[in-house]
């Protein structure tokens, strides 16, 4: 079956796809059509999904409803942003394999520049200018507040039985200890498998906090574009349960391996990308940059969003194959469990950066209440910025 549309759209078959003409548009159209989506591309995963189906399947109808479904779950199960890959494969549909970068391209352009230039800032600007400074103070716990309700969501869908919450409060306790993500995540979902099995999975993960140093990542290397770029491979691939683990993953390697950064500049990062049109990925160009100044940035971004693009360009029938595949259900499962533990140790370690005073705490408290009520698009640009704000008055009455 080949995905596309009718010319009219009003004779749509929301049954089969079978009659349906591919649509094809010049590179061009592709980019600057993508190009829009970059620049509209408020309020993370979920808003940018809807605007995409909104658009091309509700509106233009490029591929039955029940086929976006399908792509969908594909991209789910898989790691990397959603909204990015789905605008590659949107971009396939409409333009080949060309069609697919130029669309990819086009979306996370808009977030990347923006971040680049709010990197620069601050590394020109934060540690010399007080108001730009009590900003991003204001900010810090909200950010963080923000990365609780993360916590929160992606665990009422994931830790479904008492196996998958053992699996993430044993994964949550080796990185504690310091065990590496590169080693517990994958027997995270060797773990889930083995309970599937005997039952006994989860008891053998509580030896995670005994492992050796030696399975550990090297710490304190020198962040040159080269490693810059493999932190972000290594993201990129690994990104199960959402844009939220690759946060986690930067964390560890930038602030708890890395230490170029500290929990409380890897919070200002988050800050400044979460008031962008972007999606959360793009905290690696802020991260990057303080590595390594513009090289780094452009590496550590390239690192995160390739295999995004790799998916849908090189074998998207054979990934959604896969993750068809009964038996490496279990596994992802497993996973996903263990990316909510990860987190949830990565929330702690910034509220310890950022929550050092009653202010700062009633912040956190007063963002923590709106991240659960407040259901809008701009949800989350509206409570870093309202933050913001309340720091920059915080400062002007000190």
């Amino acid at each position: 079956m080949t995905p596309g549309r009718r010319e009219d759209p009003d004779t749509f078959p929301r049954v089969t796809n079978s009659s349906v003409q591919s649509p094809r548009e010049s590179p061009g159209r592709i980019f600057g059509r993508f190009l829009r989506f970059g620049l509209l591309a408020w309020g993370g995963p979920v808003a940018q999904i809807a605007m995409i189906r909104e658009e091309l399947v509700d509106r233009e109808r490029w591929i039955p409803p029940e086929r976006f479904n399908r792509v969908l779950a594909v991209y789910q199960a898989l790691p990397g942003p959603e909204a990015h890959e789905l605008c590659v494969y949107f971009g396939m549909v409409a333009g080949g394999r060309l069609g697919g970068a130029l669309a990819g391209l086009g979306f996370m352009l808009p977030g990347f520049v923006l971040m680049l230039a709010l990197s620069w800032t601050y590394v020109v600007m934060g540690g010399s200018n007080a108001w730009f400074g009590a900003l991003l103070a204001g900010c810090q716990p909200a950010v963080v507040a923000i990365i609780v309700r993360a916590v929160h969501r992606i665990g009422s869908h994931a830790l479904t039985s008492p196996a998958l919450s053992g699996i993430a409060l044993a994964v949550a306790a080796a990185t504690l200890s310091g065990v590496s993500f590169f080693v517990t995540l994958p027997l995270a979902g060797i773990a889930h498998i083995a309970f599937r099995r005997d039952g006994a999975g989860v008891a053998h993960l509580g030896l995670l906090p005994l492992l050796p140093t030696a399975l550990q990542t090297a710490a304190h290397l020198l962040p040159t574009p080269t490693l810059l770029l493999f932190y972000g491979l290594r993201s990129g691939l690994l990104t199960f349960g959402g844009a939220y683990t690759v946060i986690s993953f930067l964390q560890q390697d930038a602030v708890v391996r890395g230490a170029w950064l500290t929990n409380a500049q890897f919070l200002d990062g988050l800050a400044l990308g979460g008031i962008l049109p972007a999606p959360a990925v793009i905290i690696a160009t802020f991260v990057g940059f303080l590595g390594a100044g513009f090289a780094g940035a452009i590496a550590m971004t390239a690192g995160v969003f390739l295999p995004a693009f790799a998916f849908t360009l090189i074998g998207h029938e054979y990934v959604e194959r896969l993750v068809e595949y009964r038996p490496a259900h279990a596994f992802l499962d497993g996973v996903t469990a263990g990316v909510v533990g990860l987190i949830a140790v990565t929330a702690i370690g910034l509220a310890r950066a950022a929550l050092t005073s009653p202010l700062p705490i009633a912040i956190f408290a007063l963002a923590l209440l709106l991240a659960f009520r407040w259901r809008s698009k701009f949800a989350v640009a509206g409570i870093v910025l309202a933050a913001g704000t309340a720091g920059l008055l915080l400062h002007f009455m000190a």
